[in-house]
């Protein structure tokens, strides 16, 4: 059995502020989603000139988040990214809460993630007639209201994130053992925070 890798958590600022460039983020989770990607074919995807996409590319892969992915091009003078991990990567408000920089990285990072999975969830609300029966009735929204502890927060995010893992592991297997029909990216957002009514 493979061991069980978590996201890489990113305490350094300057890799954090490399996310603070929404074109980063986005350029950043069309290559998870597609696995590897020249820059003029990203470039086709966010409606930006193919230099501009190849500079942000090799920025993030200068902080380690994206990396060439080797033996995809077919004459040499294509060059093909990829993320550097799978497993992504997170951080902990915490870690740069310390200094008033830290925490507007933190802000403009969270505020982009949150608007990129907006965007997305949007775009399929404007095109579930597309998508047809079977997938509208299974995709889903909810909100539960709950009263937790700290620990007991922290302790469902776990449990939360291992189900959400052991599903990517079922998806990828089906994947590489040939299983394609009726199978797309499927994007799953969950959000748990205090607050007060």
């Amino acid at each position: 059995m493979r061991p069980k890798r978590k996201p890489e958590r990113i305490t350094d600022l300057s890799r954090l502020k490399a996310f603070t460039n929404p074109l980063r983020l986005q350029l950043y989770r069309l290559l998870y989603a597609t696995g590897a990607a020249t820059a003029s074919q990203l470039a086709e995807q966010v409606d930006q000139a193919p230099s501009l996409v190849s500079y942000h590319l090799r920025k993030l892969a200068e902080h380690g988040f994206v990396t060439e992915a080797s033996g995809r091009s077919a004459d040499g003078r294509e060059r093909w990214w990829q993320v550097a991990s799978e497993e992504g990567w997170g951080f902990r408000d915490s870690d740069f809460a310390d200094t008033p920089e830290g925490a507007a990285a933190v802000g403009a990072v969270t505020r982009g993630i949150v608007d990129n999975r907006i965007t997305q969830y949007r775009a399929y609300l404007d095109q579930t007639a597309a998508w047809g029966k079977a997938w509208t009735d299974a995709a889903f929204s909810s909100e539960w209201m709950l009263d937790l502890t700290p620990a007991e927060l922290a302790e469902m995010s776990g449990e939360l994130e291992a189900l959400a893992r052991r599903w990517r592991e079922r998806g990828k297997a089906a994947k590489a053992a040939g299983d394609t029909e009726d199978r797309e990216h499927v994007s799953v957002h969950l959000y748990g925070f205090p607050f007060r009514p």
